[in-house]
């Protein structure tokens, strides 16, 4: 390990949230074959190739908690001045925050969220030292429906289909949000984009059932090059992410190629739902750090969540103990619980829910890390 490899991590490790230190003795080594991945863009900007190091940096020996629009609402409330859940319940916000860009052209996105205050609240995260990622519950263009419309639109949104213009139009309105999250001085936020996800699933018009993987290939690859060759967005930072997977092939069918790709993700509802059903979960990350060890990526649990939360010891009997199995499955960037909709659609614990305890348990592990805890991804570490 480099000398600027352990002042980094005593840095991380001599912050606190959540009301607990962080345990010195888990910060071990890191692998060479881990030290060092480029982006894959070729012209990443200087703060996207500084994230992207810095968050591999920390892969072995921490997970950063993430929440769906965190920031936008939660249990009683909506829309107040850097409020989330997970602060009520332990003191301290998520490190990476998710935010989707569906229905983008409207006032809103797909969950009632104001685009201006997403881009607000975007931006005060970054002021904070935080992370965004953004997914895309893309509507169905080709017949005016929505993402799980699954009458195929991918051959009409690619060049030579009927709605390729209007595809382009929406491209174009990503690109000019992304460009519009700027830091004081004028420089590009890096983000995390999370296009086309759970392709492997027939549910969405991208996905098993609507298209081929060379279809599906195809238009990841078009939408990646237009806002990086067309509208010049070079702080984007690519995640490809399926649904569940019982093989390396079944994970691959899909992938658009390493000079698209930045980091290999998948989404659990299952697995990580009962304890009994964990061996899955185990058996993706395990695969994963294989296949994201090889191919110069980071890895992830992209989304995730039990819905309501039933079991009060969740967090730490199901989840921390799954991240926790052994050297592989604590190699995951960050995991993504799914948002705080309504009284019955939520995935983080607030004030007063029976799972409270054993999340500030969850998050006082050394494993994980929270807002506070984060040095500064956003340079290179010296």
């Amino acid at each position: 390990m480099s000398m600027q490899s352990i002042a980094f991590f005593c840095a991380v490790v001599g912050l606190c949230s959540c009301n607990s230190q962080t345990d010195s003795s888990e910060a071990g080594n890191i692998p060479e074959s881990r030290q060092a991945k480029p982006l894959s863009d070729t012209l990443a900007t200087p703060m996207a190739k500084a994230l992207f190091s810095n968050l591999n940096l920390l892969s072995d020996d921490h997970v950063l908690l993430a929440h769906q629009d965190a920031l936008a609402y939660g249990m009683g409330w909506k829309g107040e001045e850097f409020r989330t859940d997970i602060n009520d319940v332990c003191g301290d916000h998520p490190a990476l925050f998710g935010w989707d860009l569906g229905h983008l052209g409207d006032e809103e996105n797909i969950d009632g969220v104001p685009f201006a205050d997403m881009k607000k609240w975007a931006i005060a995260a970054y002021e904070r030292g935080g992370i965004n990622t953004f997914s895309w519950h893309m509507r169905n263009y080709a017949i005016g429906g929505s993402s799980w419309d699954i009458a195929s639109c991918v051959d009409a949104c690619l060049p030579g289909g009927e709605v390729h213009d209007t595809y382009l139009e929406k491209l174009d309105l990503a690109a000019q949000f992304f460009a519009s999250l700027k830091t004081a001085e004028g420089e590009l936020i890096p983000v995390i984009f999370r296009p086309f996800h759970e392709m492997n699933g027939g549910w969405f018009w991208w996905g098993s059932n609507s298209c081929t993987p060379e279809k599906y290939k195809e238009i990841f690859r078009f939408t990646i090059d237009y806002l990086r060759s067309e509208k010049q967005l070079h702080q984007l930072i690519i995640v490809y992410s399926t649904d569940l997977f019982s093989s390396v092939d079944e994970y691959l069918t899909f992938y658009p190629g390493d000079e698209y790709v930045d980091v290999l993700g998948f989404d659990d509802y299952k697995g990580l739902n009962r304890k009994e059903e964990t061996h899955k979960t185990l058996f993706m990350l395990e695969t994963l750090d294989s296949l994201s060890t090889s191919h110069g990526k980071l890895m992830t649990i992209s989304e995730t969540g039990l819905e309501t939360i039933p079991n009060e010891v969740w967090f730490t009997d199901v989840v921390l103990s799954t991240l926790k199995a052994n050297a592989s499955t604590r190699k995951a960037s960050w995991i993504l619980f799914w948002r705080n909709g309504r009284p019955d659609h939520f995935y983080a614990p607030y004030p007063g829910h029976a799972t409270s305890p054993d999340f500030i348990e969850f998050m006082n592990d050394s494993l994980m890390l929270s807002l506070s805890k984060l040095p500064d991804l956003y340079k290179i570490q010296q």
